[in-house]
């Protein structure tokens, strides 16, 4: 049996025996108010919407706290950005569910209910930064080290999060109010088949366009199209994605790779020959089904997890 589906049934077991523990509650990102996104926003058609595994529509960002499963938690903590073009959120299949998998492994795991398209950049970079700075604040109530705290996300919440990883200190980030004091730095980061570029032909052009509009300037463009901005403080990074990606390039995660390795930023890539989009924690997928496997080697590695 593949390990991430051992780990599924024994989170499933600790679950029943550890009771509300392990139950996920919800926080509110911005429970005094939302800070001006700098762009004229449309608001969403109607309430939010839940269809099947999908949000949208979402106009109240929050995060789905996991409690780490294991008697001895790994202080680490994880922000999942799901994907969905930057339309929607396929809430389940990368948030759900790699949440309840990285609690099995002892991490406490924070799936992020951001805004997407109508609000457009920079509100999506606000809710990833604050939700960092929220869980740096509150580490010691979480039960995690505030030099533990990284990000995962897939396609455009992938984007999401390669964006917290070196746009933590764009003034457009911030929200004007004291917790902007607190750094919004991940310490490491985790792309799944992520959507990097901005630009022709390698872009997602959905994803660009629900995150910049029909017209956007070159310099948004270049800011937006995230390889640019790797420095030597980008965290270290781990990147997956499949060579028959074909929705999302896989030059998109060569993109980035090339640009960590070009400033020394520590970084993992592992690319697949099959796997498609969209992979999440699916099975029946060749080699690219065990691709937990390989990301628990990359935690423990970095001593993210027990050894």
């Amino acid at each position: 049996m593949r390990s991430w589906m051992m780990a599924l049934l024994f989170l499933a077991a600790n679950v029943a025996a550890t009771g509300a523990r392990a139950q996920p509650g919800v926080v509110p990102l911005w429970p005094e108010g939302q800070p001006r996104t700098g762009a004229p926003a449309v608001p969403p058609a109607g309430p939010e919407r839940l269809d099947g595994e999908r949000i949208s529509n979402v106009s109240e960002p929050t995060l789905t706290v996991y409690p780490a499963a294991y008697d001895r938690p790994a202080n680490t903590a994880v922000i999942i950005c799901p994907g969905g073009g930057y339309q929607f959120l396929s809430a389940t299949r990368e948030g759900q569910q790699y949440a309840q998998w990285l609690s099995s492994l002892g991490v406490t795991a924070f799936v992020l209910k951001y805004r997407l398209s109508g609000y457009g950049h920079p509100a999506p970079l606000q809710d990833v930064l604050r939700a960092v700075r929220l869980v740096r604040s509150q580490a010691a109530k979480y039960g995690v080290a505030p030099d533990r705290i990284g990000v995962m996300g897939s396609s455009a919440g992938g984007h999401l999060a390669a964006s917290a990883a070196t746009l933590y200190d764009q003034p457009a980030g911030r929200a004007g109010d004291a917790l902007d004091a607190v750094s919004a730095r991940p310490d490491f980061a985790m792309l799944m088949y992520p959507v990097i570029s901005m630009e022709a032909p390698v872009t997602h052009q959905g994803s660009r366009s629900a995150l910049l509009g029909a017209a956007p300037s070159q310099q948004l463009v270049d800011l937006m199209s995230v390889h640019k901005q790797v420095t030597a403080s980008t965290p270290p990074t781990l990147l997956i994605h499949s060579q028959d990606d074909g929705l999302v390039p896989v030059e998109n995660s060569i993109l980035f790779y090339q640009a960590l390795t070009r400033a020394h930023v520590p970084a993992e890539m592992v690319l697949f020959e099959r796997g498609g989009h969209g992979m999440a924690m699916r099975a029946g997928q060749g080699t690219a089904s065990n691709w937990p496997r390989r990301a628990e080697e990359w935690l423990r590695e970095r001593k993210l997890i027990a050894q």
